[in-house]
C-alpha cells in the first residue's frame, strides 16, 4: 500500500527536514514552514488536524529570537511550531540561505530568504542594463548555495530581435554558469520556460525596484497574488509595492518567495560567491606564475594576458577586483567588530568577578 505523500511536501518537506524536525516531535508540536514575517510573528504553514491538507496559523518568535542577526527567523525558514500556544519553538538547521550586508554601521549580515533552490535575479530591461549589478546579484546567489537564474524583464520592450538577442549575450557574458532568459510578463514570452527551469523547488525572486518582480510573481502564479505598481518613467525605479517576504504557491509545483526592492545589495562573506560568478577570471588567475598574483602587473599574469588578447574584457576584471575589496573590507569590519565584543564581554566579565570577589570579602575587608 502507498503511503499518501506528507502535507507539506508541496512546500518541500522531505526526508531531510524530517529528520532534522525528529527530536522536536511532541504532542501539540508540529512542522512547518515559515511564509510570511512581520514584526516578531510570522505566517506559518502548518499540517492540518485532519491530516487532509494544510493551514496558515499565526505565531510568535519569542522563544527562537537571539542576538545573533544570521540566525534571526526568515521566510523560508523550517520550524518546530506549538499550534496550541502559538509560538514557534525551534527553527531547523537552514540547507541554504540568502544574505547581504546591511547598511548598518555594525557590519551585520541580513538573511533574505532560507532553504532556496534557485535564485531569480529580475533584471529590467526598461532601463540601462547595469552588469555590475547583475554580477554582484550572482556572487550572494552562488555564495548561497542556491542555483542562480538571470530574468531580462519587459522583453517587450525591446521589440528588435537583433538587438534583445545582443542583451541576453551580453548579460550571459557576465553570467558563467547559470541561465539567462529574457521574458515578457505582458507578452508570455519565456514565461514556459522559465516555470519549467523553477517547477517542484523553492525560489526566491530579487531584484531592484521596478524590476517587474511583482508582476512576474503574478504571472508565474497565474493570478495577482502581489499588488503592482508602475515604475517612474523618469529612473525606471519602482516604488517597493512588496514590502514583505512573502511566499506563494506555484501551479506548475514548487514555490516563490518574492521579496521587496533592493536598493542596496553588499557582499557578505561571498569570497566563495564571487569566485563562482567570475569563474572565467579564476581559470586565468589559475596560470599565472604566482599562485598570490595580484593580477596588476606582476611578471607571468595569465590574467592580464588574456585582457590583452581579448579574450577577457577588462570591465570583467575591473568588477571581479571591485567586489574582492569590498567583500574583504566588509571582512574585516566585522573581524573588528567581532573583537570588540569580546574584549566587552571580557571587561564586564572581569568587573563582575570583582564585584563579587568583594561582596565575598565583606565590608572593610
Amino acid at each position: 500500500m502507498t503511503s499518501l505523500p506528507h502535507p507539506l511536501a508541496p512546500y518541500g518537506w522531505d526526508e531531510g527536514f524530517a529528520d532534522s524536525y525528529a527530536p522536536h516531535d511532541a504532542e501539540g508540536v508540529v512542522p512547518g514552514r515559515i511564509v510570511r514575517v512581520d514584526r516578531g510573528r510570522c505566517d506559518v504553514v502548518v499540517p492540518a488536524p485532519d491530516g487532509s491538507g494544510v493551514r496558515t496559523v499565526q505565531a510568535d518568535a519569542a522563544l527562537v529570537t537571539t542576538g545573533d542577526p544570521l540566525a534571526v527567523m526568515c521566510t523560508g525558514d523550517w520550524a518546530a511550531v506549538d499550534t496550541a500556544r502559538g509560538y514557534v519553538l525551534a527553527l531547523l538547521p537552514r540547507r541554504t540561505a540568502f544574505v547581504r550586508s546591511t547598511s548598518s554601521k555594525r557590519s551585520e549580515g541580513q538573511v533574505l530568504a532560507a532553504n532556496v533552490d534557485h535564485a531569480v535575479v529580475a533584471v529590467s530591461l526598461a532601463v540601462e542594463l547595469d552588469l555590475g549589478r547583475v554580477e554582484r546579484f550572482l556572487a550572494l546567489a552562488w555564495e548561497s548555495g542556491a542555483a542562480p537564474l538571470v530574468v531580462l524583464t519587459k522583453a517587450d520592450l525591446v521589440p528588435d530581435p537583433v538587438t534583445l538577442g545582443h542583451l541576453v549575450a551580453d548579460t550571459a557574458a557576465a553570467a558563467p554558469g547559470a541561465q539567462v532568459l529574457a521574458v515578457s510578463s505582458e507578452t508570455g514570452e519565456g514565461l514556459d520556460v522559465l516555470a519549467a527551469s523553477l517547477a517542484g523547488g523553492t525560489t526566491v525572486l530579487l531584484g531592484q525596484s521596478g524590476a517587474g518582480k511583482s508582476t512576474l510573481a503574478n504571472a508565474l502564479a497565474g493570478e495577482d497574488v502581489q499588488d503592482v505598481n508602475a515604475a517612474r518613467d523618469r529612473d525606471g525605479k519602482g516604488r517597493h509595492t512588496t514590502t514583505t517576504r512573502n511566499m506563494l504557491r506555484l501551479p506548475f509545483g514548487g514555490v516563490l518567495i518574492d521579496t521587496p526592492g533592493l536598493r542596496g545589495v553588499g557582499l557578505w562573506d561571498a569570497g566563495g560567491g564571487v569566485a563562482q560568478a567570475f569563474a572565467e577570471v579564476e581559470e586565468y588567475a589559475a596560470r599565472c606564475r604566482f599562485h598570490d598574483c595580484g593580477h596588476a602587473g606582476e611578471p607571468g599574469c595569465a590574467v592580464l594576458a588574456a585582457v590583452a588578447g581579448g579574450e577577457l574584457a577588462q570591465r570583467r576584471l575591473d568588477s571581479y577586483r571591485k567586489l574582492l575589496r569590498e567583500n574583504a573590507w566588509i571582512a574585516a569590519r566585522t573581524d573588528a567588530r567581532l573583537r570588540a565584543e569580546i574584549r566587552r564581554d571580557w571587561k564586564r566579565k572581569a568587573a563582575e568577578g570583582r564585584e563579587s570577589a568583594a561582596r565575598k570579602r565583606g565590608p572593610g575587608r
